[in-house]
């Protein structure tokens, strides 16, 4: 497994992300999957806050629309993410940190989906009191997103050193 990670590291596109001077290179990947990360949970955080009671004049239903933006974001992610993971595929994925990460994520996108389907298409939405079951859902999400971007930045704080044989942070 580790001769495939450091092959992937090893090819030509992922040493011109990690070493190239070029703003093009790392700087620019990164800040897309920054930008990309503030839109997804930064739009689902403002689903979720309005499903758990902020801003109760405003209607709920017309943010559904925001999912396309969602997973606009999303996919800024994804790509730019697989980017950086295969750069730095042996630090990355022999980091337990990473895995939990994912989780988060996955969870999250799963928790879109599910909030869209069970919330959004009940006819009864802005009729009345927001339902018990999409407070629960709002709130998962809001822990799943949290604990992405929380996470992901802990990334550079724990598990192994990158470019550093052997070192890891403790």
């Amino acid at each position: 497994m580790m001769d495939f990670l450091s092959y992937l590291e090893h090819m030509k596109f992922s040493i011109w992300v990690l070493s190239s001077g070029s703003v093009w290179a790392y700087p620019t990947i990164l800040t897309m999957h920054t930008i990309g990360m503030m839109i997804v949970a930064g739009v689902a955080g403002v689903v979720d806050l309005r499903l758990l009671g902020v801003a109760p004049s405003s209607p709920i239903r017309p943010l559904e629309r925001l999912y396309p933006l969602m997973w606009t974001g999303f996919w800024i992610n994804a790509v730019t993410g697989t980017t950086l993971m295969i750069a730095d595929a042996t630090t990355k994925l022999t980091n337990p940190d990473f895995g939990v990460k994912m989780i988060f994520v996955f969870s999250g996108v799963a928790l879109l989906k599910i909030m869209r389907k069970q919330v959004f298409h009940d006819p009864q939405l802005d009729n009345g009191p927001v339902p018990d079951k999409a407070k629960r859902l709002a709130w998962l999400s809001l822990i799943c997103w949290l604990g992405a971007i929380t996470a992901g930045r802990l990334l550079a704080y724990l598990g192994p050193v990158s470019g550093v044989p052997g070192l890891t942070n403790q």
